[in-house]
C-alpha cells in the first residue's frame, strides 16, 4: 500500500527507511509507472508529484542559540519540518563570571545552518530568523566583529552598576512595569563594558547575542529587536532608547543599535554567509526574539488572554495581554509582540 509516510527527516526530508524493513530491488513499482522508491533500498513509494510539491514548498529556517547548544530548524508553513541540525556550546564560568566566544557563536549556527538545509533547494528557502539567551551582550565594532567575549545572562560582574542604573532610570522603568533592573541584565553589563574597555568606546557598538549572528549573516550591522532590547533600557512603549537616560549614564549615543520589532525584516544574507550556512545569498533576515519570546511564539500563544509555561535551564512563565502589565513589586516585565500586544 501506497505512499506510506513516516516522520523521519531523511529521504527528501518526509520519508524514512527504518531498521528491518522489507526492502525493494529500487525500481519502480510494478504496474505504477509514476511510482518510484522514495529512496535507493527503500521498500516505500510515493508519486513524483507529491516529490516535488515536498521540494518546492516554502521554508522558513529558525536559528536559536542556548547555554549549551546551537539549534537550527527548517520548517515549512504546515510545520512539517524539512530539516534540522545542532552543535554544542561552552562558555567559562568563574564565580559572578560566564562568558562564551562569539566566534563560537557564529561557527555553531553554520555547521547546524548548513546540516539543516541539506536536503532543502535554495529556491524554498524565504526567510531566516534568530532567537537567544536574553541579557546577553558583546561589544562589537562598526563592521558587526566582536571586540569583546559575550557576558551570557547570568553574568553578574555589572552588580556594582545595578543601583546607578536603577536611581537613574527609575521613572522609566516604573512606566514599562518591571520597576528595577537586576544585576544579570543587558544595561548594568553594558556599562561594566564600556568601563572595562574605555578604550574601545570610539570604535565600538553594543550587540545582543542574537545582533552578532544577524550582523554577521547580513555582513553588516543590523538593527536589533526590542525584545533583547527591554533588559538593555529600551523603552518598549515608545520603541525608542531613552537618550535621557543615555546620556546621564555615560552611554554615547552611537553605542546604542537601531530598534525594530520582532518580525522585521532587517537585512538579507550576504554572500560569504551564505556560502558558510548553507542559506541562499539575499534570503530575508527577520528580526527574532529572546528565547523565551520565540518558544512563546512558537508554542502558538499569540492571542491575549492565552498561556503556556516553558521548561529548559530555567522556568518561565508567558501570557498574551492587550496591554502593558505593571508589577509592583517587579516579578513581571512586558515584552512587545509583533504587532504591538503585550508577551
Amino acid at each position: 500500500r501506497w505512499p506510506r509516510r513516516c516522520r523521519g527527516p531523511s529521504c527528501g526530508g518526509s520519508w524514512k527507511c527504518g531498521d528491518g524493513v522489507v526492502r525493494c530491488n529500487q525500481v519502480p513499482a510494478p504496474g505504477h509507472p509514476d511510482l518510484r522508491p522514495a529512496h535507493p533500498g527503500c521498500f516505500l513509494f510515493h508519486r513524483l508529484d507529491e516529490e516535488v510539491a515536498m521540494s518546492t514548498a516554502d521554508v522558513w529556517v529558525g536559528l536559536d542559540l542556548g547555554t549549551q547548544s546551537v539549534r537550527a530548524l527548517a520548517v515549512t508553513a504546515d510545520g512539517t519540518v524539512a530539516g534540522s541540525g545542532s552543535r554544542k556550546l561552552t562558555g567559562r564560568r568563574d564565580g559572578p563570571r560566564h562568558e562564551q566566544d562569539p566566534d563560537d557563536w557564529w561557527h555553531a549556527v553554520a555547521a547546524a545552518s548548513r546540516d539543516a538545509l541539506r536536503e532543502v533547494p535554495p529556491a524554498a528557502v524565504r526567510g531566516v530568523a534568530v532567537d537567544a539567551t536574553s541579557g546577553t551582550v558583546l561589544l562589537v565594532d562598526f563592521a558587526g566583529t566582536a571586540l569583546t567575549a559575550g557576558l551570557m545572562y547570568d553574568d553578574t560582574r555589572a552588580a556594582a552598576e545595578v543601583d546607578r542604573v536603577n536611581d537613574v532610570g527609575a521613572a522609566v522603568w516604573q512606566e514599562l512595569g518591571y520597576q528595577r533592573m537586576q544585576p544579570a541584565w543587558a544595561l548594568p553589563k553594558l556599562l561594566w563594558l564600556l568601563r572595562e574597555h574605555a578604550d574601545l568606546v570610539p570604535r565600538a557598538r553594543l550587540a545582543h547575542q542574537s545582533d552578532l549572528v544577524t550582523s554577521r549573516l547580513a555582513g553588516a550591522p543590523v538593527a536589533t529587536d526590542l525584545s533583547n532590547a527591554l533588559k538593555t533600557g529600551a523603552d518598549l512603549v515608545d520603541e525608542s532608547w531613552p537618550q535621557d537616560v543615555f546620556d546621564a549614564l555615560g552611554v554615547p549615543a552611537h553605542v546604542l543599535p537601531p530598534l525594530v520589532r520582532p518580525g522585521t525584516e532587517i537585512g538579507t544574507v550576504c554572500a560569504a554567509a551564505a556560502e558558510e550556512t548553507g542559506l541562499p545569498t539575499g534570503t530575508p533576515i527577520v528580526a527574532g526574539a529572546t528565547d523565551g519570546c520565540a518558544a512563546q511564539l512558537g508554542a502558538g500563544v499569540l492571542r491575549a488572554g492565552s498561556w503556556n509555561s516553558v521548561l529548559g535551564t530555567t522556568l518561565v512563565l508567558k501570557g498574551v495581554s492587550r496591554d502593558l502589565v505593571r508589577d509592583p513589586s517587579g516579578a513581571v516585565y512586558s515584552h512587545k509582540a509583533p504587532n504591538g500586544d503585550w508577551l
